[in-house]
């Protein structure tokens, strides 16, 4: 069995990271490449960086602090923010990177995926989907109980800004066929709350698809990443706050998980 993943997010705004609560009021959370360099050497699995505000204007910026966190950081980095095209990701990838995450892009123009996967290979290519619950009632005499509720999640583009009417499930699916290598899944509704993943999303998407699904949003402790690995069926647990503001250490989330009898890199 393959090892569990822990991986801090580093949402970068104007070469800062930053950490808000359901994609807003966002607060300083110190410098990227120092950031990712403790890390790295706290014992992280990966680091995904998210350009929040990318532009073509900061792409250079971003760029630059890919390429100097490249220098001292020695495990895998994902890049995401902003990316249109084969050239961005060529860009990125060029720069240090070892991943990159594309999610409007990749739903405006699915082909990205195929082509950039083709390119680049499947390894390489992270689909993220931001996704926000949305909740049916179902009223007909036929059901035994009238007020089932069936639970649906819809995809959101351009920063969690814009509803696409698009099925996160069936789009996850989608993905994994066009050449996606990994699923980045984050819950609009969960993140930066600290109340936990959203578990039913998470195991949702994590049993549509064969390819790693990652979790994102919502996690306030150290239980919160256990349940996601279990409960949630997620292959790695990406989260900020509860790293970036000293609560916990990787170290921390490592020892705890290994104690519950799942398998991570210590």
């Amino acid at each position: 069995m393959l090892a569990k993943r822990i991986i801090p997010c580093l949402d970068v705004k104007d070469g800062r990271v930053v950490k808000g609560i359901n994609f807003i009021n966002l607060k300083d959370a110190g410098d990227p490449v120092e950031t990712a360099s403790t890390y790295s050497k706290e014992g992280a699995d990966e680091l995904v960086y998210l350009d929040i505000t990318a532009s073509v204007e900061k792409r250079s910026a971003m760029l630059e602090i890919v390429a100097k966190t490249a220098e001292k950081v020695f495990i895998p980095l994902t890049v995401g923010g902003g990316i249109r095209n084969l050239e961005d990701i060529r860009l990125l990838l060029k720069s240090g990177a070892d991943k990159v995450s594309i999610n409007t892009a990749a739903i405006e123009n699915p082909n990205l995926i195929k082509e950039s996967a083709e390119e680049f290979g499947s390894q390489c290519i992270v689909v993220a989907i931001d996704a926000k619950k949305m909740i049916s009632q179902l009223n007909t005499r036929k059901l035994t109980h009238p007020q089932t509720r069936t639970s649906s999640w819809e995809v959101y583009t351009y920063g969690g800004r814009k509803p696409t009417g698009v099925d996160a499930v069936e789009w996850a699916k989608q993905a994994e066929k066009l050449g996606a290598g990994e699923i980045l899944l984050t819950s609009m509704d969960k993140d930066g709350t600290k109340d936990g993943y959203d578990l039913q999303l998470t195991r949702a998407i994590s049993e549509a698809v064969n390819i790693p699904v990652i979790a994102s949003g919502g996690a306030g402790n150290l239980a919160h990443l256990e349940e996601a690995l279990t409960k949630g069926k997620a292959d790695a647990v990406l989260a900020a706050s509860i790293f970036h503001y000293g609560e916990f250490s990787i170290q921390d989330a490592k020892k705890y998980l290994r104690d519950k009898g799942i398998i991570v890199r210590i």
